[in-house]
């Protein structure tokens, strides 16, 4: 009888565990949606990290997220500057298509600018906020710097950072030209400081990055944390500035009211440095909160570098060479993403938009085209790329179209060549002679997309009368 009264306990016991079993995987994040982390540094090159095979710098953190998950080493985006280049990634479409490819008098948006994304465009912020999402942002915005074109206009639930470049300010090289207003440090659309110690930007939205993810374990949510790093000047707090040169720490002492451009210069591996523990932040406030293997984390870079290197790619910043759209990029989402894998398939930062609304289990707008492609199967190294081409556009003049592991450059600062990337990735042997095929079938894309373009683009936004955030 005392076996049948325990194996009764047992059998009416079994529901409670079973929920507590439940709930206690809902809170390591198993049975819901997962997490998606976009962190995007500004003008980091490609051979910027240990990983990609840069000696100049060490970045054990992110080349542990890459042993842990993959290298993506033919991953682009959509245009070789700042703010066309958020711009797609904000929107999945290319800049191109919804005006965003150039600035308002000026390649791209600056202070009290009256263009700026359009409060109609559907972001990746408000795709994933509609499915249940907790959406921040922390760092750098520039697609717009007016009360519209705000983040929290867009589908960010919190932002806290600045809206354009950290050189946008009154101690920018070019000053007596640009006459910017103070840097603004915002809390949502409110200026909280002006001129803010920029050395400790990037240490300020990584703390508040952290704390987010600790307030919202609970629920799915989307983090976007573009750093203002390393963009000119370069930036370092002082416990990254340890082991600069003594001359260019007593050369820095010295900044009162301007910037020294030439020694700031010289601390491009502290500012690495200093971007590699914000990853490790990251990573670790994932593993303390549960967070690990349902979040799907992203590391790359919005265009070419100005300091750094890209080698061994042609170009830089601004260049729709290979060093100015190919970006270093690491991706970890472990159990589902292979680890130590290396994924060369032609991927982009329009991708991820697609990308997330699947994985969210939601859908992306209907109503316009989406250039990004769902990509998360070619990640899992389970199928190929599924861009038949992919187009390089400077500024809003096409300048070269790549299809497979051909590139075929029409314009720009050169004469038209023809590229095999796969045996040729610095762009250095011309093989158009060789090839008329491959340039043919190219160069039909281009007219092909152009008028597609003409049936299929959106506009920008402006206002009248812009204001500056701060005087």
């Amino acid at each position: 009888m005392k076996y049948l009264n325990r194996l009764i306990c047992i059998v009416m016991m079994l529901p409670a565990a079973y929920m507590f079993s439940t709930e206690k995987e809902k809170v390591k994040g198993v049975n819901r949606q997962p997490n998606f982390i976009i962190i995007f540094t500004d003008d980091q090159g490609y051979a910027d990290l240990s990983c990609f095979g840069g000696t100049h710098l060490s970045t054990p953190n992110i080349d542990k997220m890459a042993a842990e998950g993959a290298k993506l080493t033919s991953f682009y985006v959509a245009a070789p500057l700042c703010s066309p280049s958020r711009a797609a990634l904000m929107t999945g479409s290319y800049p191109i298509r919804i005006n965003m490819a150039v600035g308002n008098n000026f390649p791209v948006l600056l202070a009290a600018d009256s263009k700026g994304l359009n409060p109609d465009e559907i972001t990746i912020a408000e795709v994933l906020k509609k499915a249940g999402y907790k959406t921040g942002m922390f760092g750098k915005w520039h697609l717009g710097d007016q009360p519209e074109f705000l983040p929290t206009r867009q589908g960010f639930d919190e932002f806290f950072g600045i809206p354009y470049s950290h050189d946008i300010h009154p101690f920018h090289g070019n000053q007596k030209k640009f006459n910017f207003p103070p840097l603004p440090l915002l809390e949502g659309e409110t200026v909280i400081e002006t001129d803010p110690e920029a050395d400790y930007l990037n240490k300020r939205i990584t703390e508040r990055a952290v704390n987010f993810i600790e307030q919202n374990k609970e629920t799915p949510f989307f983090l976007y944390l573009p750093h203002t790093s390393p963009h000119r000047p370069l930036l370092a707090s002082p416990e990254f500035m340890k082991d600069a040169s003594e001359d260019v720490k007593e050369a820095l002492a010295k900044e009162n009211g301007s910037i020294d451009y030439k020694n700031r210069d010289r601390i491009y591996p502290q500012t690495i440095s200093e971007i590699d523990w914000s990853v490790g932040q990251i990573l670790d406030a994932l593993k303390i909160n549960g967070l690990e293997e349902n979040t799907f984390v992203i590391f790359t870079s919005d265009n070419g570098p100005v300091i750094g290197s890209a080698a061994p790619l042609k170009g830089k910043k601004g260049s729709t060479f290979e060093g100015g759209m190919r970006m270093p990029t690491v991706v970890r989402y472990p159990n589902k993403i292979p680890k130590g894998s290396v994924n060369n398939e032609l991927l982009t930062a329009m991708d991820l938009f697609p990308t997330f609304a699947k994985l969210a289990g939601t859908e992306i707008p209907k109503d316009r085209v989406i250039d990004g492609k769902d990509i998360f199967s070619v990640l899992q190294g389970k199928s190929k790329s599924p861009h038949d081409v992919f187009f390089y556009y400077s500024k809003d003049v096409l300048e070269a179209v790549r299809s497979g592991y051909w590139k075929l450059r029409v314009a720009g600062n050169t004469s038209p060549a023809l590229y095999n990337l796969e045996n040729d990735i610095s762009e250095s042997t011309n093989v158009l002679q060789e090839h008329p095929e491959i340039v043919s079938r190219l160069s039909k894309y281009i007219p092909e997309f152009e008028d597609k373009l003409d049936k299929n683009s959106r506009p920008a936004a402006f206002v009248n009368n812009p204001k500056a955030l701060s005087k």
